[in-house]
């Protein structure tokens, strides 16, 4: 990994980065242990109002509980009842959602937690394993390695097919929907062989990753730029999102069995488009999707994209100035005292006032990687 490099900004940046750390221990977290917690159901609500109510349930998903049992599992040690939350979470897990007579776990339930969408969900399950890894290493109990070892095997099972990539969504019984592979769920899917490869060495997952990450880059890359596309090659009207690409970049470059791979070349090659077509250069605002080549497809700014942005110009060289930028950007133009701006529209007036449950695990990752990196 490069080095980065420390400069007369470092004070700047660290009493700024102290600054969001402690908005999103003092704002943010109390959100989902207080107003956006089900306490009948042991369930996060799916969002929260301006106000922090909770919007009307229509629905829990599996990949919204999965993300909230990785927050509370990180912040074991350093908020008051997080361990009691992130066994609550791992407990509803299984009870709402496990299918005990196919395998496998629900997209999502109903209000009254019955069965809702019953399909068979790849970035849903990659986000249970990867929440269950992290899980795993703080309490080191054996159920909770034996739910890691059974999505490990339905992934492999159930949505491989044969050539390192997976299937997007299968029905309940796992009858194909004809979804292919989708650059998304691959991602995390991705991230949460990583996350099972920092938790414990695990030669079929070392293997599944890097059969993986070849079958992206045969695949999904762009040849002319280096972009990984959102959905294989040959799709038509297909489209690229920066913030993607900075997560990959991150999780490539992070991790030294795939730092060097042809995909990690292919993302170091295109960080410098990304940006350039990606981020405005007055605001830093990233925007959500482009058409392949560069022009703009979707120019809404979301806060996720903005904390990989971030995320990733902790892992790049001589990025101080930038990662104080954007962390400044981060914070004026997506946090505020009652909690977060999920979406700016391409002027940069706030369009969406919710804030969704789902959210904090990108904070989390974000404020992870600034931690090392000022460390």
């Amino acid at each position: 990994m490069p080095p980065v490099s420390r400069s007369a900004s470092q004070p700047e940046l660290t009493a700024l980065f102290a600054s969001v750390q402690q908005h999103f221990l003092d704002v943010i977290v109390p959100l989902w242990q207080g107003p956006g917690w089900n306490a009948d159901m042991a369930l996060p609500y799916e969002a929260l109002d301006a106000e922090h109510q909770p919007l009307q349930p229509q629905r829990y998903r599996a990949m919204a509980c999965a993300r909230q049992l990785y927050l509370f599992s990180s912040l074991i040690g350093q908020v008051p009842a997080a361990e009691e939350r992130a066994a609550a979470l791992f407990r509803s897990l299984q009870q709402y959602f496990h299918d005990a007579e196919h395998g496998g776990w629900f997209y999502s339930v109903d209000p009254q937690g019955a069965p809702l969408d019953q399909r068979k969900d790849l970035y849903t399950h990659a986000f249970i394993l990867f929440a269950c890894a992290h899980y795993w290493d703080k309490v080191r109990e054996p159920r909770v390695e034996s739910v890691l070892n059974a999505a490990l095997e339905v992934v492999a099972q159930r949505f491989a097919t044969g050539d390192g990539l997976y299937e997007a969504s299968l029905d309940r019984d796992w009858s194909s929907l004809k979804s292919g592979p989708l650059q998304n769920p691959l991602m995390h899917l991705a991230e949460a062989f990583l996350a099972t490869l920092s938790v414990r060495e695990d030669v079929a997952v070392q293997g599944a990753l890097i059969e993986l990450c070849t079958a992206l880059q045969q695949r999904f890359i762009d040849p002319q730029h280096g972009v990984l596309m959102e959905q294989p090659l040959e799709a038509v009207d297909n489209w690229f999102e920066p913030g993607h690409q900075f997560e990959w970049y991150f999780l490539l470059e992070s991790s030294p069995l795939l730092r060097g791979s042809a995909l990690h070349s292919s993302l170091e090659r295109a960080f410098a488009f990304t940006e350039q077509r990606g981020v405005d250069p007055q605001t830093g605002a990233v925007r959500a999707m482009l058409k392949p080549g560069g022009p703009t497809k979707d120019a809404t700014q979301r806060i996720w994209a903005q904390a990989e942005y971030l995320r990733a110009l902790t892992l790049r060289p001589d990025s101080e100035d930038a990662v104080l930028r954007q962390l400044r950007a981060l914070q004026q133009r997506f946090l505020h005292s009652g909690g977060w701006y999920e979406c700016r529209d391409q002027n940069g007036d706030v369009s969406r006032q919710d804030m969704p449950s789902t959210t904090p695990y990108h904070l989390a990752t974000c404020y992870r990687s600034l931690v090392d990196y000022l460390g």
